[in-house]
């Protein structure tokens, strides 16, 4: 497994950031926070382009920086790609063009510019002018170019920002393909976690400069919604087996451990979602505030999800309470009034009825 040492910072005159970690680097590995986080800073520390921190990182037992030493080893040797949130092409060349500049850059090839115009589905544009375009197109280029001078380590910063939500569902489903197909850690810098939950393994938090969390996405978002820290809307997050694309009214079916079941809008579903139900899994979410409770079962009811858990953390925050319920080995937060629980006189350990609409349940798309 790879793994990256961070241990420096960075001084500017508004903003300080500095970091201690390291990282166990798997599939895809989200970088969230707001803006002024330090996202970007941590990119470009990674990648050579910032000049002024002090400290160390290493990739892989290799030392990229070290200022105790005055070791800095330069971006284009670093074998770290970067995507910008502009593609940065060039606007007078084809893409197969500009592909081909990146190409000849890498000195060992092992990867040719036609088999990575058919992975990112270029084929059709090889000829086209990059002005010609679309921006979700010249995204593809970029990431294309990018992984034409083969590095060990792709970074992405906010590759969705400038696209609508098809082309962002498009872009999604081409990164996930890439990072599976060649097996390079990748890191994807967002602000929106409903990107990063739709494709990341991992997560490191960002606040203010400062790493907050790393670790499980889905524990990782969990976490957040107790430490009240308002980076979040308070969510459950799901990564769940299909059991049917469509029940013949409309909806698919997930399986909640072994006995119960979660309905969702079949619509929702990605559209290039395996028919493998062995292997299919789906990632979704459904905010803390669309789950109520019932202490009987709600026989006669519009609402088609309704499933049993048991209490097993209650926070009061303010006015509203958070509410850990356990299905099985999964988690699902609720937030509900004060009043609420008072009236219901909710305790630790006591068994309640989940409910929610298939249109609860959510994905990035939707």
């Amino acid at each position: 497994m790879d793994k990256l040492k961070l241990s420096f910072q960075v001084s500017y005159a508004n903003f300080d950031f500095a970091i201690n970690e390291n990282l166990d680097l798997q599939g895809i590995i989200g970088i969230y926070g707001h803006s002024g986080s330090g996202k970007s800073t941590l990119l470009r520390a990674i990648a050579g382009l910032e000049k002024q921190l002090s400290g160390e990182i290493s990739f892989n037992n290799t030392v990229l920086v070290d200022t105790n030493s005055n070791k800095f080893i330069n971006a284009e040797k670093r074998q770290v790609g970067l995507v910008f949130q502009n593609a940065r092409l060039f606007p007078h060349l084809t893409v197969l063009e500009n592909l081909q500049f990146s190409a000849k850059r890498c000195k060992k090839n092992t990867l040719n510019v036609k088999d990575i115009l058919q992975l990112t589905q270029l084929q059709p544009l090889a000829n086209q002018l990059i002005t010609e375009l679309s921006g979700g197109q010249q995204q593809r280029v970029a990431l294309a170019r990018a992984i034409l001078a083969e590095p060990k380590l792709l970074l992405l910063d906010e590759p969705l920002s400038a696209l609508d939500k098809a082309s962002k569902s498009k872009l999604l489903n081409l990164i996930l393909t890439i990072q599976k197909q060649l097996n390079i850690p990748i890191f994807y810098v967002s602000h929106s976690l409903d990107e990063l939950q739709q494709v990341c393994d991992k997560m490191l938090v960002l606040e203010q400069g400062r790493a907050l969390q790393y670790g499980n996405i889905h524990q990782v978002i969990h976490q957040l919604n107790s430490d009240n820290h308002a980076l979040i809307h308070q969510q459950t997050s799901l990564a769940l087996p299909v059991k049917s694309y469509d029940n013949g009214h409309g909806l698919a079916i997930l399986a909640l451990g072994k006995e119960q079941e979660l309905l969702m809008p079949a619509e929702h579903l990605p559209e290039n979602q395996s028919t493998d139900l062995a292997s299919a899994a789906m990632r979704c979410f459904i905010l803390a505030s669309d789950l109520s409770i019932s202490l009987t079962e709600p026989i006669n009811s519009s609402i088609v999800n309704h499933f049993t858990g048991i209490i097993s953390r209650i926070e009061v925050q303010h006015n509203q309470v958070l509410l850990t319920i356990d299905c099985g080995e999964q988690p699902f937060f609720v937030t509900i009034s004060l009043y609420s629980q008072q009236k219901l006189d909710l305790k630790i350990k006591q068994q309640v009825y989940l409910q929610c609409k298939a249109s609860a349940v959510r994905t990035f798309i939707h």
